[in-house]
């Protein structure tokens, strides 16, 4: 009962934003889609949304777009599930579980990253990832982004994760910052730029994760199967907006910086750090690789027995993708001067 009034509640929060949004910026483009979208990080592989903002590309494409910012895969869900957003850019797990739940509406059509690039990061008392053993681990949610990562990133270095760890569910990387100085965990699994304000502030990388490539939906766009029936032209407004903005942050350094400091508050010598180790790994083209959804399937599957019938492939429509191939779009983007 309290789930569902907090989850009410949230429903409510998030409409309340769009509503006062549209109510404080009253610009309206002529003619234009009203839309609403989600991200769920505060990171350089969920900016294309900012960018897009920024640089009037929603307006290029006739969107009257609100973007709300909700910190959490399984919540991002709930909010796409239900309505008060149409388009959601967030990690894939909570998509891929209620889709195996039943939720069949769900499906993902184009992404930003499709590796993790988290690490975990702890203090001097922690030198070696075997030293991690015991150990408390702080993450954003059980179950999301970093604490997949954190579980695999162990795994392959031969912890198991149930017994030699305690995970710690703290809030966002900010909180999990925060906690690591306080010193009420002992180490935290973020990627960036909170893996390099925390290098900034005397900890150090005990296990760095670009390194491991580990396959996952890590920064997915996803919406609705209905959305797509009733608006699919709209929903092609925003992909060709967000593939136009993928462009300008791997192209464009001077407004992509200028857009990050302003999101992220981040001083340049960091952003600089957090560019070069994020947007090399970026999807200059918005691809959605299979096998990070796989990545997902498998270990949903662990308690969700009906995650093995799921295909990647069930998962995916990449009508618009294909579509910004075939038209030639993405080849005219990509040779044009930012």
């Amino acid at each position: 009962m309290l789930k569902t009034r907090l989850v009410t509640k949230l429903f409510l929060s998030v409409s309340g934003l769009v509503l006062l949004s549209v109510y404080f910026f009253p610009w309206k483009a002529s003619g234009a889609e009203k839309m609403a979208g989600l991200y769920s990080a505060q990171t350089v592989s969920y900016s294309l949304p900012w960018i897009a903002q920024e640089s009037g590309l929603f307006r290029k494409y006739k969107l009257d777009f609100d973007l709300v910012y909700i910190p959490s895969s399984g919540i991002a869900t709930a909010a796409l599930l239900g309505g008060d957003v149409d388009i959601a850019f967030a990690g894939g797990v909570g998509f891929v579980r209620a889709f195996v739940q039943g939720a069949t509406d769900l499906v993902f059509i184009g992404s930003s990253k499709n590796i993790l690039t988290h690490s975990i990061l702890a203090g001097p008392d922690i030198k070696r990832p075997e030293d991690l053993k015991g150990k408390k681990i702080g993450v954003t949610r059980l179950g999301g982004n970093s604490h997949y990562f954190a579980v695999q990133a162990l795994r392959r270095l031969g912890f198991d994760p149930l017994r030699d760890v305690t995970f710690i569910q703290v809030g966002g990387e900010p909180e999990i910052l925060a906690a690591l100085v306080r010193g009420s965990i002992d180490a935290g699994s973020v990627t960036s730029p909170t893996d390099a304000v925390a290098v900034s502030q005397g900890f150090h990388y005990v296990v760095y994760g670009p390194d491991q490539k580990i396959p996952y939906a890590a920064a997915s766009i996803a919406t609705r199967r209905s959305v797509i029936g009733r608006r699919p032209e709209v929903v092609a407004q925003y992909m060709r907006a967000i593939a136009e903005a993928a462009k300008i942050l791997h192209t464009n350094r001077e407004f992509a910086d200028k857009v990050l400091r302003k999101h992220l508050g981040l001083s340049d010598k960091i952003l600089d750090a957090v560019y070069n180790t994020e947007v090399k790994i970026m999807e200059q083209t918005l691809d959605i690789k299979p096998e990070g959804i796989q990545a997902i399937l498998e270990e949903v599957s662990k308690i969700d027995p009906r995650a093995k019938r799921v295909k990647p492939q069930d998962l995916i429509d990449r009508r618009y993708l294909d579509e910004m191939e075939k038209s030639g779009f993405f080849a005219r983007l990509w040779t044009e001067k930012q």
